[in-house]
């Protein structure tokens, strides 16, 4: 699974095959025009002979993603049943998670996949403040398990958290998390909705960097679970858009997010409160500021007019 998230992020960057989409789609073995609007680029056409990009079937892929992304989100109304927690902890766990992540340098899709275990787990249980960390520990192993070729070693796990917690804890806790979620691990994620919509707007890789710092500055805030994956990842790459000197939305951006902009509104109101406002929380400013990532975090951001 790892290995396609890999392929797929250097599909949408190659910006001339990108540019060339369009005309390729009239001649391309085996596709047909899209049908709902003319306007829109057929963004799989110049996959149409790769067997690994399933183009045949990749809108109904997303069709489907798009139907069971309600079954694994989380409405931001659990934390008013923790009685040892809150949202701010939430945040603070997930700010540490993303160092974690980076520091094992773990695929995206892994991180996205512990927040919503974290989240979906304590809907159902009721958690210690001093069983937070662990949570978050037993979630991102069960997400690398998931995700990764190779996932993090249970020692390295007792590590990073100053050996708060045993190897037994770890894997109890991780036990626990499975069953209360009657092993459902497969999400539609942010992550896998946002490199749909790339693709679609012809992205190029600080354009990547850009919508991904969005999302995952979006991850800790507790708030913004009442958005779907499928519209925080639309919104992130239209303000993305925006601030690189491309028009935010399009005829195929449309075709493909279903989402008009007067649909991403509020949801864009909301991520400019967030980006705009002061935080402790500095791990995603902090891995978006790196050259790696061409500093895309120190952007002023403009996102509504």
């Amino acid at each position: 699974m790892s290995t396609m998230h890999r392929r797929v992020f250097t599909d949408i960057t190659n910006d001339a095959n990108n540019r060339s989409a369009a005309s390729e789609a009239a001649t391309a073995p085996g596709k047909k025009p899209l049908k709902s609007d003319r306007k829109a680029d057929d963004v799989d056409a110049r996959d149409a002979t790769n067997p690994q990009a399933c183009t045949d079937y990749v809108n109904d892929m997303y069709a489907h993603f798009r139907e069971k992304e309600v079954e694994t989100s989380v409405s931001p109304s659990y934390m008013g049943a923790q009685t040892h927690i809150n949202e701010k902890m939430r945040a603070i766990l997930i700010d540490w998670l993303v160092e974690v992540h980076l520091k094992f340098k773990l695929v995206p899709e892994t991180l996205y996949l512990t927040v919503n275990l974290i989240d979906r787990f304590l809907v159902t249980t009721i958690v210690e403040r001093s069983n937070l960390q662990l949570v978050g520990v037993a979630a991102l192993l069960l997400a690398s398990k998931y995700e990764e070729i190779y996932p993090p070693e249970l020692k390295d796990l007792v590590y990073i958290t100053d050996k708060a917690y045993t190897q037994e804890q770890i894997l109890l806790m991780e036990e626990k998390m499975v069953k209360a979620l009657f092993y459902k691990m497969t999400i539609s994620s942010t992550h896998c909705f946002m490199m749909r919509y790339l693709k679609a707007g012809h992205a190029d890789r600080r354009m990547v960097w850009l919508a991904s710092f969005i999302c995952e500055r979006m991850l800790q805030e507790y708030s913004m679970l009442k958005y779907l994956p499928s519209m925080l990842a639309a919104s992130a790459v239209y303000i993305a858009r925006k601030n690189l000197g491309r028009n935010a939305w399009s005829p195929t951006l449309l075709h493909y997010t279903q989402y008009s902009e007067p649909a991403l509104r509020m949801c864009l109101e909301d991520m400019e409160a967030m980006l705009t406002s002061r935080t402790s929380l500095q791990a995603v400013k902090k891995k978006y500021s790196s050259e790696k990532y061409g500093a895309v975090a120190q952007i002023n951001l403009a996102i509504l007019d």
